[in-house]
This record gives structure tokens, sequence and C-alpha cells, in this order.
């Protein structure tokens, strides 16, 4: 890494706070390199892997069918007369429960704790690079350092990368007036599109030389050993475990009815979907923040893509692919929960159609996925990803025929026999089970969240349904805008969720 680059609007320490900007020719002509490799680095290596190409010619004739006859099919639906096509609908459902079955069986069938392993001195850990890309942040900042600061890690084998945009100057002004420490290092980001979060990634990550990248959000409040609880497991695991995902958890589950609902989401996927997945061999869709990678491999394997707006989860699939395994890390990282609805609604459409991108990218060439991941992973992508995303656009079509049905003076449940009872079923079952997990979730918050938010886990799904409906809308109209959420940059008093 040469000097000229690390001129590249820099700031470091909180001194040079103009360098990149009086930077020469050269660097001017660095910075367009490393922003081209940055942005179109995985679509020029590996087209069929980014977002950034087009569907396959039997997806697009899927989609055109579906926009054609999707709609007299619902209509049918929900009059009650294509009882096979709900048979169809449910098999999501189905899905969905298998997840949430193995996550209640994790829960109970848990591993017996291992012996910690033995702890590395600070001569024997690797550099360490954090990586944190920030965008209208500034009220944030002052929690940020803070949480920076606190980090056990050795000063002189650690460089935090904090990443803003050209056009957040605000932000740049908050982290000077802040006071970073010398460990600290900000970035800007050329201007240029698409501007997202991996975009920012990417730039950063070719400025960085340490064995080991960790990836935190804007608002996040890691445990402070968590970096050397991740640099112990890498060192004392096999080399294909290539990644490590911390636990989320959140901080201020008493604004509101949907902070209270997102704290149980991310305690069911946290302390039971993921750990599940990871026992059963599945793959793991990564979390976005709290990630940790051996560098070579994350380099292997594309970085980020560009133009995925859940990059996580796109990296994730990759990893498989090649191979890769992901593992759970036993660390906490807190996190502020969406208190608005506008703010819940945006974040909940990006992620959505960031899945469905991440869905369709990988199902390009369908016997080439199967034949990198073998049958059991193929079939967990199928889950996690196809599953998910179906479940949440079919789910308030069975409402609807029960209305319908109600209103015409029929039974609740369409006529149609058995198959429409397997669709009922599977949606019961689904309800079921994810509101008992909900309940374990709530019971072990230590009161954190009231045991009744539970049973309103429901009403949180049909949300989430409206948002799918909008995240379709949005990958049409807008496939690559990255729709911000803001955060409060309160002061944070992070409670253990774990009993």
């Amino acid at each position: 890494m040469t000097a000229g680059l690390m001129t590249v609007s820099v700031l470091r320490g909180g001194v040079d706070v103009v360098r990149g900007n009086i930077a020469a020719d050269h660097d001017d002509s660095c910075q367009l390199l490393n922003l081209d490799a940055a942005v179109n680095g995985l679509h020029r290596n590996a087209p069929l892997l980014s977002a950034a190409g087009p569907l396959a010619i039997w997806q697009m004739r899927l989609m055109y069918a579906l926009v054609v006859f999707l709609p007299a099919l619902l209509a049918l639906l929900v009059f009650g007369h294509l009882a096979p096509l709900a048979a169809c609908l449910a098999l999501p459902f189905a899905m969905i429960v298998v997840v949430r079955m193995a996550a209640l069986w994790h829960l109970v069938v848990k591993p017996v704790a291992t012996p910690a392993a033995p702890t590395l001195s600070d001569d024997a850990l690797p550099n360490y690079a954090l990586l944190v890309p920030l965008f209208r942040e500034a009220n944030v900042v002052p929690t940020l350092v803070e949480a920076m600061r606190a980090i056990d890690y050795p000063s002189e084998k650690l460089s935090i990368y904090v990443i803003t945009e050209a056009s957040d100057m605000a932000t740049r002004e908050a982290l000077i007036a802040a006071g970073v420490p010398k460990s600290m290092h900000v970035l800007t980001v050329p201007a240029g599109q698409p501007q997202t979060k991996p975009r920012a990634l990417n730039y950063a990550l070719q400025f960085t030389d340490s064995e080991l990248i960790a990836v935190f959000d804007a608002e996040d409040v890691p445990d402070p050993n968590q970096l050397r609880r991740a640099a112990e497991y890498f060192e004392h695991h096999n080399a294909d475990i290539v990644c490590l995902q911390a636990r989320l958890s959140i901080y201020n589950p008493d604004d509101g009815f949907l902070t209270r609902q997102f704290t149980l989401e991310y305690a069911v996927l946290f302390e039971a979907i993921l750990p599940a997945l990871n026992r059963l061999g599945l793959p793991m869709l990564l979390a976005g923040t709290s990630n940790h990678f051996r560098r070579v491999a994350l380099i292997e394997a594309g970085g980020w893509d560009a133009f995925n707006v859940t990059e996580d989860a796109d990296l994730g699939v990759r990893l498989a692919r090649q191979g890769r395994n992901v593992a759970m890390l036993d660390s906490d990282t807190w996190e502020e929960a969406p208190r608005t609805w506008a703010t819940w609604l945006g974040q909940r459409t990006r992620w959505l159609k960031g899945w469905m991108q991440t869905y369709l990218v990988h199902m390009r060439q369908p016997r080439q996925l199967l034949q990198d991941l073998g049958p059991w992973r193929f079939f967990g992508v199928q889950v996690l990803l196809g599953g998910m995303i179906l479940s949440a656009l079919v789910h308030p079509w069975f409402y609807l025929a029960s209305l319908f049905n109600i209103l015409s003076g029929r039974p609740a449940l369409p006529e149609g026999g058995s198959l429409w009872q397997l669709c009922w079923f599977n949606l019961a079952a689904g309800y079921a089970i994810g509101v008992l997990l909900a309940l374990v979730a709530a019971w072990r918050s230590q009161g954190r969240v009231r045991l009744v938010s539970a049973l309103l886990v429901p009403v949180y799904w049909l949300a989430i349904s409206l948002a799918s409906y909008r995240a379709i809308l949005e990958f049409y109209r807008r496939p690559f805008h990255w729709e911000k959420t803001p955060h409060s940059g309160r002061q944070v008093t992070p409670l253990p969720l774990r009993s």
C-alpha cells in the first residue's frame, strides 16, 4: 500500500483535515481507479453474480407471465376456485414452519458449551481493520466515537476506517469536533452512483492490509472484547470458517410497538434461527453489521456487490457457493430499532428488495447453484430467500379469501378439501411457532419486552407483507436505490437480553 494511495481523501486522527482535497492529479486518478473497482469489480469479474446484470431470459419470461396472469389467479383464489394453486402457495409457509421448528429445536437442545480457547497475547493478535460507513449521521458521531474508543484491542494493531460520502460535510465536521482517536481514519468516497453501503465498503477495503476485517453500522455499540473473541475464534478454528456473525441486540425496545416487535424479531433471529441454520450446515445470510472476515477470503469472494441493497445476504450466499463457512460469534452488538412507521417501512422495503435481488441473482443458473451448493444448501437458499419472500407476498391473500367467504355467508375456509386444510394448517402452525419463539424471547428479556408483545407478532407480519409489495415497486422503479435509515444518536445504555 503506497503513501500516494493513502492520501486519497483521508482524515487521519483528526489531523490532516484537507489532505485529500489538495491531492495531486495522480491522486485524483487513483481515486477514480479505486472508485471504479469499488463499483464495478464484481460485475466485471463475475457478471452473473452481480445485481447489476440483467435477469436471465427464463426469469424475464416468468416475470411477464406473472404480471399478466397473477391478478386473475389471485382473484380466483380469493373466490375459492383454485385449491391446487392454494396448495402451491402453501409451500412457502411450510418452509417457514420448518425453519422455525429448527429454531425451537435449537433452543431446547443447545450444544454443551465448549471450553474457552486460550486467549491470545497482545503480541500474537493479528492486525484488524474496522469499516464503518456513515451517511448523514452527524448526530450519532459522539456515540460512535465513544463505542470505538471502548474497544479492547492493541491500538497499534487496530485501524478504524469511518467512511463518508463526498456530499456529507456535516458528518465529517462532527467527526472533527468529536476528536477522533489516532487509530481512526476518515475516508471520503468520491461522488458517484450507485450511492450504496457496499460501494463505500469496497472503496475502503482497498486502503486496508489487515488480516481481519470487521463491519459496523453508525449506531453500533459492540462488546468491547468482540474483536479479541473473533481473532481467537479464527485462530483456533478451521480456515474454511472465513466469517463470523456477532449477535445483534436492540437497546431501545420501549420506544413503541415497532421497537418492541423489532427487539423480539432480532432476539428470535440471533438467538434461535441463525444458530439453528449454522448447526444444520445451511447457508447463513449475514446481518450487514458485526461481520468479521478473513481478509483474503473476502477478497477472493469479490467483496460486496455495489448494486445489491442487501449486500450482506448476497455475500453470505456467495461464500457458501465457494464452500466457505460462516459461524456465530458469542458476542453482542447493540443497535437502534426504527422508532417511526416511515423509518421502519423504508428499511424493511430495502431489505425485501435486496432479498429479491439476491434470490434472482443466484437463481439465474439454478443448475450451477445446485452444483455449487449441493442439494442440502440449495434447499436452504430456497427456504431462506424464496420461501421468505413468497410467504410475505402470499400471506394477506388467505385473509382476503376468508373475509370474502364470511361476507358471502359461506364458511371462512374455502371449499377444496384437504388442499385448503393444508394451507390453513401451515398458516396456523407458522403463527403458533412464531408466537412461541417470540414468547420465549420476551420471557428471556428480563422484562425489557412484555409478553403481550409476542401475541401481536401476527400484526407485525402483515406490516412486513405490505413492505414486500412496496419492495416489488421499488425493484422495478429504483432497483439500486438505498433507502436511508436515520438514527437518533442518543446515549446508549445496553442491558443483557439473555437471562
